[in-house]
């Protein structure tokens, strides 16, 4: 489903695009929230450092001690997370905390510059992981001289929870971003492909006789395909004009042969030699009809956009000709088509269609012909009807085929297959029945044309 639609595709490359880049952005912020608030963590723990170092003093009995510790009452709790410890070098540990209880921070061995603040990660009580914040101190002399290291900690769970919190609180609004971004995404895509739809719009507008061209109003992206697009389109018609100027020198190239013929098919039959002249008459008919059926294939290629045929004028045209052949003459003839009504066809392949069913109409009626038309759903439906025998339905198939002969009179059997392929060019159709004896209907549906008033 995915891999067949543009569209679809797009959606879940943003998509997962966006989600990858919140989710990304999301870890960066957690990363950076979580050094904030270590970097404000030591910060305090700094100013609690700088408050023990002020502590410092003897005692009654002239040790150091810490005098004056720092006040807040977690360092009084035992394992608070909180804790302070100050030693010295050599001569271990001066004081801790009480929250430390009967433990140590046991601090990395290394010897930081007088003064200068070091931040360590240590284990502390209960295997806890703890920012650790010393100095290393010069004592005056009224102190006894000497070095001490005092360092306060605290527990890093604290920022671990805090980090938590944060995270917890984003990932909602990440989640509404992420939607947001994902609309927006589908607008974009929407937006994007509308040339597109456009193209596909003009193509089918194209395709049913609408429009000639796909033009220029498309994006700078788009233009070039629709330029190569109307090129081809150019290139072909000039191929079907091409084509079309050779079928009509081949039917006029052979005019000419075939008049001569029928010309000594009449004086054949003058002479009483019959049998050769129906024979040549015979030949002389199937190479009409194949110059009649190649023309057709033409027109397969030379669907004019703007065509237009008026049903009434034509059928009224045809039906007179055929009136006057020697078939028709003898037939009643009756047409019923709304003068308003148009179809999507040139006027002279409507002809040759309803040349070739009315001159099947005329050799196998009885008494009449009927020429009918009418609009439905879109489409105009033309009716031949004649009281003829009719085709049995399971001849249909054949008598549409190219050269199907259902009966042995004359004829070479193209004259169907030319209207079929004809209607078909211009996105109709051909349709035989109802097949019963008494009546013959032959249905031509072609794409309706909707005209205003003249």
């Amino acid at each position: 489903m995915i891999a067949g639609s543009l569209r679809l595709r797009l959606l879940a490359a943003g998509a997962v695009s966006i989600v990858i880049a919140l989710g990304v952005a999301a870890f960066g912020l957690s990363v950076l929230f979580e050094r904030h608030v270590e970097r404000r963590m030591a910060d305090d723990l700094a100013v609690v450092l700088d408050r023990l170092v002020a502590g410092l003093d003897r005692d009654a009995d002239g040790k150091l001690t810490v005098a004056d510790p720092p006040d807040d009452p977690r360092f009084e709790r035992p394992l608070s997370g909180l804790y302070w410890q100050v030693t010295r070098e050599p001569g271990g540990l001066v004081d801790r905390s009480r929250s430390l209880w009967d433990e140590g921070l046991a601090l990395p061995e290394d010897e930081p510059a007088e003064g200068t603040l070091h931040r360590h990660r240590i284990d502390g009580p209960g295997g806890a992981s703890l920012l650790a914040l010393e100095r290393r101190v010069v004592l005056p002399p009224r102190l006894g001289g000497g070095v001490v290291r005092p360092v306060v900690a605290r527990d890093r769970a604290d920022l671990t929870a805090a980090t938590a919190d944060f995270t917890r609180d984003l990932l909602p609004f990440v989640g509404l971003v992420a939607l947001l971004l994902v609309i927006a995404s589908a607008v974009q895509v929407r937006i994007g492909l509308a040339p597109l739809a456009t193209v596909r719009a003009r193509l089918a507008a194209i395709r049913s006789g609408q429009a000639e061209r796909l033009g220029t109003a498309f994006p700078d992206e788009v233009q070039p395909l629709a330029a190569e697009v109307d090129a081809l389109l150019a290139s072909r018609d000039r191929q079907v004009e091409t084509a079309r100027a050779r079928a009509a020198d081949l039917a006029h190239g052979l005019k000419t042969p075939l008049q001569v013929l029928s010309g000594d098919i009449d004086r054949l039959k003058q002479k009483g030699e019959t049998a050769i002249a129906a024979d040549l008459d015979a030949v002389g008919e199937t190479m009409r009809r194949h110059v009649e059926r190649e023309l057709a294939r033409v027109r397969r290629t030379a669907v004019a956009a703007d065509a237009v045929a008026v049903v009434a004028e034509v059928a009224a045209r045809v039906v007179e000709v055929v009136r006057r052949t020697p078939a028709g003459d003898a037939l009643d003839w009756d047409i019923a088509v709304d003068p308003a009504l148009a179809a999507r066809i040139a006027p002279d392949d409507l002809a040759e269609i309803l040349g070739n069913l009315l001159e099947n109409a005329a050799r196998h009626a009885r008494e009449r012909v009927a020429v009918t038309a009418q609009a439905d759903s879109g489409e105009v439906v033309v009716r031949v009807v004649d009281d003829g025998p009719g085709i049995p339905a399971a001849l249909v198939p054949q008598a549409l085929r190219r050269g199907g002969r259902i009966d042995a009179g004359p004829g070479t059997g193209l004259g169907l297959a030319i209207v079929r392929d004809i209607a078909e060019a211009w996105n109709g159709g051909l349709r035989l029945g109802p097949t019963e004896p008494g009546r013959m209907t032959a249905a031509v549906h072609l794409p309706q044309v909707l005209r205003g008033p003249r």
